[in-house]
């Protein structure tokens, strides 16, 4: 765990933003001692389980990591309770047991941050050209594919690319593909998007020529499982006549999109549309025993957290075995009555590889 400084925390915050990646803030809602964290304190934790920053000793931390993971797989935020206290059930609140020995009381809020999706935009049409500019506002990576590129030089985009090629939009990696090619190589644009892995493709196109289009699409082999993924005409009808009206409409479609195939994502249970596949997947957490640390493994006798012996900090010779704890409160335990922790260890020890 490293403890950074606020400022650290907001740089490291931002690089994360700046590289795309996912990751989760956790602020400290109410501390009751003892413990000590305070309310206020603030860590981020990366898609490694790498927290950064300070929410309280090492009977919480596994837990808050293991939270902040599945919220940046879900992509919802969420409030943990880590406590001993008899409170009413909340649906609202995640709770667990304190495992420490010295109880005290937690209460964080978790907030995922994920990457916004790539959007691709084909075409260099007047429309498409407004279209990546809007995009870029409401908070889309952008990117772009024309046969002529020259369009695109002062609009700022993460990557702009010569001519249709699938592979060239895969490695682009866009979730959505808006084809804008209003009568430029409308049938190679199209083709190329639905054969890319985009999760959908969104055309600029009256109902007619879609239609038109889409047969072009069986023609052309496109199987209709694929044509499923197909939204055209893009966007609500808002009567738009110039480019950018119907560029208005095209990117609020985006945004519709985007918001019900996360939102479909996130009831699924399964990895959120940007950002997840730096998140591996984890069995939900029931309790602090339930996390496993990597390597060496030793079952705390106190409160039964996996301890990774080769990271551990609180160690004890007694009788000549060595004992791990997670925290020095657990440690203060076992030498308060070491006799009742002894039988424990011993049966934590046949049932562990040490």
């Amino acid at each position: 765990m490293n403890t950074d400084s606020p400022d650290s925390l907001l740089q490291r915050e931002q690089r994360l933003i700046e590289q795309a990646q996912p990751f989760a803030v956790v602020t400290v809602i109410r501390a009751a001692p003892p413990t000590s964290a305070w309310v206020g304190a603030q860590a981020l934790v990366e898609p490694d389980g790498t927290l950064h920053g300070w929410i309280g000793g090492g009977c919480s931390r596994a837990i808050v990591i293991e939270a902040a993971l599945q919220a940046i797989r879900s992509g919802q935020p969420k409030r943990v309770r880590i406590s001993n206290e008899p409170v009413a059930p909340d649906a609202d609140v995640e709770a667990h047991t304190m495992p420490c020995a010295s109880n005290g009381a937690l209460e964080l809020f978790i907030q995922p941050s994920l990457p916004a999706p790539v959007v691709l935009v084909l075409g260099a049409t007047p429309t498409a050209l407004e279209a990546c500019v809007l995009a870029k506002w409401v908070g889309f990576r952008v990117c772009a594919a024309a046969g002529a590129t020259a369009p695109f030089a002062s609009l700022g985009l993460q990557r702009v690319i010569q001519g249709f090629d699938v592979d060239a939009f895969n490695l682009a990696g866009p979730q959505l593909i808006l084809v804008v090619t209003q009568g430029e190589s409308d049938e190679e644009a199209l083709e190329a998007a639905l054969r890319s892995e985009a999760a959908a493709v969104l055309l600029v196109a009256s109902e007619r020529k879609a239609d038109r289009l889409r047969d072009a699409m069986r023609l052309r082999g496109i199987a209709a499982q694929r044509l499923a993924a197909l939204h055209a005409p893009a966007g609500p009808p808002i009567h738009a006549h110039k480019p950018q009206e119907i560029a208005l409409g095209a990117v609020a479609g985006l945004v519709a999109l985007r918001h019900e195939l996360e939102q479909s994502v996130a009831d699924a249970g399964v990895p959120p549309l940007a950002g997840s596949e730096a998140v591996p997947a984890l069995a939900p957490c029931e309790s602090m025993a339930s996390v496993e640390a990597p390597g060496a493994r030793y079952v705390n006798p106190v409160c039964g957290m996996a301890i990774d012996i080769a990271a551990a900090k609180h160690v004890l010779n007694y009788g000549g075995q060595r004992f791990y704890f997670c925290c020095d409160s657990c440690k203060i335990e076992f030498e308060r009555d070491p006799g009742k922790y002894l039988a424990i260890a011993q049966g934590a020890t046949h049932g562990e590889k040490t």
